[in-house]
């Protein structure tokens, strides 16, 4: 049975990790043993629950304790449930709740990327993506469409920051992921080195005048590729495109000359992921 906690006073200690701790602190970089994230939603949740992620404690608005979120609460055993009224949630949080439900949940220890790898054909790498919007947008298309994992660049948006849960509408508890080394100086090198080293064929996409049309036959030929994205702006660094074995575009018209990264993967991925029929 759930320990259903009636709300009375916002200060709790208890509350703390939904209303007052930053993403950072919800990592705990220091103790990553120790690291959280916020899942919210019920559809977001159960994905996490069936990914095998461990729930701490549940928020949510009181009605949803025996409508919506049922199912989620039996599912998460005896963990404490906080729960108010919505006007309540919203002074604690700072923030409207989606469906009204959060669950604060234990990260697990994260994979190296070659564990990640093994046996994929098409990964997409996310160099210094850092908007979590991008981040949980391009897992939902990479999820969808045929991509095998993704890879992240040590300076990109962790994808358990809860925005990017939730506007992944759970996909990075479903698409394995894995970060590119700890440090900054980890890429392109040795990251690249270690794309090479599994097989991968890399293509960056960019807008260079030796780009090649992302629907060649020679990128859909290739066995293991790839795709490398970069940060919102500025695109893929100089040396990262250099390193890459092929530099690839989506072809546009009305003189529009690019897409954000986010639409750009879903465009990527359709055109070179394994899913396509």
């Amino acid at each position: 049975m759930p320990q259903v906690i009636e709300i009375a006073d916002l200060s709790a200690p208890e509350l703390e990790v939904y209303a007052r701790l930053t993403e950072g602190q919800l990592k705990n970089r220091a103790e990553p043993e120790k690291g959280l994230f916020i899942a919210e939603s019920p559809k977001v949740i159960d994905r996490a629950l069936d990914a095998g992620y461990e729930p701490v404690s549940l928020l949510m608005e009181r009605k949803h304790i025996e409508g919506q979120a049922r199912e989620i609460v039996a599912r998460c055993g005896e963990i404490p449930v906080y729960t108010s009224e919505l006007s309540v949630l919203k002074e604690l949080t700072g923030f409207p709740l989606t469906r009204g439900v959060l669950c604060a949940m234990r990260r697990k220890p994260l994979p190296e990327a070659e564990a990640v790898c093994a046996g994929a054909k098409r990964v997409a790498v996310l160099e210094e993506v850092v908007n979590p919007t991008n981040v949980g947008a391009i897992f939902r298309s990479a999820a969808a469409l045929g991509m095998d994992a993704v890879l992240l660049t040590p300076g990109s948006c962790d994808p358990l920051y809860r925005r990017a849960v939730r506007v992944s509408m759970g996909t990075v508890f479903q698409i394995p992921w894995a970060f590119l080394g700890e440090e900054i100086a980890d890429w392109p090198h040795p990251g690249m080195d270690r794309l090479r080293a599994l097989g991968f064929k890399t293509v960056a996409m960019a807008l260079e005048d030796d780009s090649v049309s992302i629907d060649d036959p020679c990128l859909a030929a290739e066995e293991k590729l790839a795709l490398i994205l970069g940060t919102e702006g500025e695109g893929l660094a100089a040396r990262t495109i250099a390193d890459c074995d092929y530099t690839a575009r989506i072809p546009m018209s009305h003189g529009v000359d690019s897409l954000n990264v986010a639409a750009a993967s879903a465009v990527a991925f359709w055109q070179l992921g394994g899913g396509r029929p």
